[in-house]
């Protein structure tokens, strides 16, 4: 029974890393919760999780962009009176959660 369970696990954690992260796109997201433009679903690429990019103006979200997105880093800052806000994470669909 050992061995066999081993080899299960083997097999499934195999599995687990062949499988590529999936991440939901949306290249135009407004205001209203709609996706305008670019709406699925990419696999990650060697070197690149889920990463959603929020543009804020004045406090208030005005457009989403989610990706798959090569290096990508959590980050937030200012520009021309809007903040940027990049989020990135590491499991499949995550981005449609921030």
């Amino acid at each position: 029974m050992g061995k066999s369970f081993l080899w299960v696990f083997s097999l499934f954690c195999l599995l687990a890393a062949a499988t590529p992260l999936k991440c939901i796109t949306c290249h135009l997201r407004t205001r209203t919760d709609r996706c305008r433009r670019g709406f699925g679903v990419c696999n990650a690429q060697r070197d690149e999780t889920c990463m959603t990019l929020k543009i804020y103006q004045d406090k208030q979200l005005e457009i989403t962009y989610m990706e798959c997105q090569k290096f990508c880093r959590n980050l937030t800052f200012d520009l021309n009176k809007r903040t940027y806000v990049y989020k990135c994470c590491t499991h499949n669909y995550c981005n449609i959660k921030f």
